[in-house]
């Protein structure tokens, strides 16, 4: 049976079996192999690509890419936040290659890229699909641009990104697995579980791991701990956007304010909220500021560097100079990370 026929089979079956206790761990073992499945026909697809991929340098302070369907206005919204001039069209697959802009707002530089339209399919390689989500991968953050008109095109983005190991709006399980070469599988949880303690060895042997310390503090699904096995997901901060609002009536806007509560609704032709989604993006990558301090001289207030929230000294570094980290001695801190004026920290102290 070919890969993708298998994969079909057991999505089937998962989709049949009614979850619950007694089916728990058969629908687990299901999904670790479906899942293990989908790595091996992704690794497939990526050694049969011989094209050539999307080489995309990141720039300025934060990366965002505009992911949605064919002709759903990515290359329009690109130029009205940017004002670089995309190639657009009134016909599907306009942009056949990544094209990048630089959006600059409250002093920060975000870099927002312009995919080809994400199709159904593009997991297993379809339509490019292997390069777009490559970008994606490495992308600060996801804008889910649906038509206002074909709002269902929302299901078929978030399962493909999910199918390509992309976790959109959530963290990486509090789950630590070790693995040791003899004593069997040892569960220890700070929290109540709902998944048995049979389900998780089940899936856990599934993926050739019979010997390992668990360490669990948070209830997990059976998904979530596949993806803590595999090791690989990655998790981006998503929104959604809705455009061509200019071209429905007072029902549609309605019916997709109920579906889409914190969606953005814009009109990227005619420039509708544009403002409101700088402002939105802006304040979703968490930029904080960062003022230096030459040694003997005042802070610099005037230019402060701008970075994402979470950044270390270390970062700081690197940002500087690609030398700087290999001379650093010590860095001086004031301001809410610090827990006294000019604090001395090494390069791990978060800012």
């Amino acid at each position: 049976m070919a890969l993708e026929d298998e994969i079909k089979s057991i999505e089937e079956e998962i989709s049949r079996t009614k979850y619950n206790k007694a089916t728990e761990h058969h629908i687990g073992r299901l999904k670790a192999k479906l899942a293990h499945l989908r790595e091996t026909l992704l690794k497939r697809s990526s050694s049969r690509s011989g094209g050539e991929g999307f080489a995309i340098k990141k720039s300025g302070d934060a990366s965002v890419v505009l992911v949605g369907l064919p002709s759903v206005g990515k290359s329009t919204l690109l130029n009205s936040l940017t004002g670089k001039e995309s190639q657009v069209a009134a016909y599907e697959f306009t942009t056949l290659n990544v094209v990048p802009g630089a959006m600059e707002y409250n002093g920060a530089t975000i870099q927002i890229l312009d995919v080809p339209g994400l199709v159904r399919g593009a997991a297993s390689g379809r339509g490019r699909g292997k390069e777009v989500l490559s970008v994606i991968r490495n992308s600060d953050m996801v804008v889910l641009l649906l038509d206002i008109f074909h709002l269902v095109h929302y299901d078929v983005l978030v399962q493909e990104l999910y199918n390509a190991g992309i976790r959109i709006n959530s963290k990486p399980p509090d789950v630590t697995i070790r693995k040791k070469s003899r004593g069997g599988i040892s569960i220890n949880s700070t929290v109540n579980l709902d998944l048995g303690e049979d389900t998780i060895k089940s899936i856990l042997g599934e993926y050739r791991i019979h010997n390992a310390d668990l360490v669990i503090r948070e209830n997990i699904t059976i998904d979530q701990l596949i993806d803590v096995i595999l090791g690989n997901r990655r998790y981006i901060p998503a929104i959604v956007v809705i455009n061509k609002i200019d071209l429905a009536d007072e029902h549609t806007l309605r019916e997709c304010n109920e579906k889409f509560h914190d969606a953005l609704l814009i009109s990227a032709d005619k420039k509708v909220h544009i403002e409101e989604l700088k402002e939105t993006l802006y304040k979703k990558l968490g930029f904080i500021r960062i003022y230096l301090k030459p040694q003997g001289q005042p802070p610099d207030l005037n230019e402060p560097m701008i970075i994402r929230s979470g950044s270390t000294v270390g970062d700081i570094c690197d940002r500087l100079h690609r030398d700087f980290r290999k001379r650093f001695r010590y860095a001086q801190v004031w301001g809410d990370s610090a827990k006294h004026k000019g604090q001395r920290t090494g390069l791990d102290h978060v800012l």
